[in-house]
């Protein structure tokens, strides 16, 4: 089962959720207010190879000092 996040419409508390795939976007109460809190979308960071810096889901730059697509059109 995968982990989703969930945000707190009441207090903004946000949690985790270990839940089936079809349990999903249920609202779920708030474990700190007992509001409703709905999933959000969840950001993650995968690392390819070791030779290679951290790359994130995000869709920019996998370089940290620019904003550049491609490593070798980077500055720095």
């Amino acid at each position: 089962m995968p982990i989703y996040e969930y945000v707190c419409s009441d207090c903004k508390q946000k949690f985790e959720l270990l839940k089936s795939m079809s349990q999903a976007g249920e609202g779920v109460p708030c474990p700190r207010c007992g509001g409703k809190a709905g999933r959000v979308l969840s950001r993650f960071c995968s690392h390819a190879d070791e030779s290679l810096d951290f790359m994130d889901s995000s869709g920019g730059s996998s370089c940290g000092s620019c904003s550049s697509d491609s490593c070798s059109s980077c500055s720095s």
